[in-house]
């Protein structure tokens, strides 16, 4: 088991800039991808971001070159710094943790959520 704690949400102004943190507890040592994902009123949960536990990165495109997430593995904990931050940007956002049973990310793997954290934009 995989337990997850959010926190940093909260107001910002359009082109402010607000920091997420993530903290892992459990089973963590493992191949891992932790990352971020985002729910907007009416909208389908969507990939903010991801880090692999090799430090590779992957962004979705509305935000790259805004957001940037990072990695303390001696913390377990996973940021998500998110700059210029634009109304479209309020949502739900939510650590996710998938943690593979092979040795790389082409195996099997469980997925874990945390309890999400709300992060609003006003312009």
């Amino acid at each position: 088991q995989v337990q997850l704690v959010e926190s940093g949400g909260g107001w910002a102004q359009a082109g402010g800039s607000l920091r997420l943190s993530c903290a892992a507890s459990g089973s963590t040592f493992s191949v891992n991808v932790i990352g971020w994902y985002r729910q907007a009123p009416g909208k389908q949960r969507e990939l903010v971001a991801t880090i692999s536990s090799g430090g590779s990165t992957n962004y979705a495109d509305s935000v790259k070159g805004r957001f940037f997430i990072s990695r303390d593995n001696a913390k377990n904990t996973v940021y998500l710094e998110m700059n210029s931050l634009k109304p479209e940007d309020t949502a739900v956002y939510y650590c996710n943790f998938k943690r593979y049973y092979g040795v790389s990310t082409d195996s099997s793997y469980s997925q874990y959520w945390g309890q999400g954290t709300q992060v609003t934009v006003f312009s």
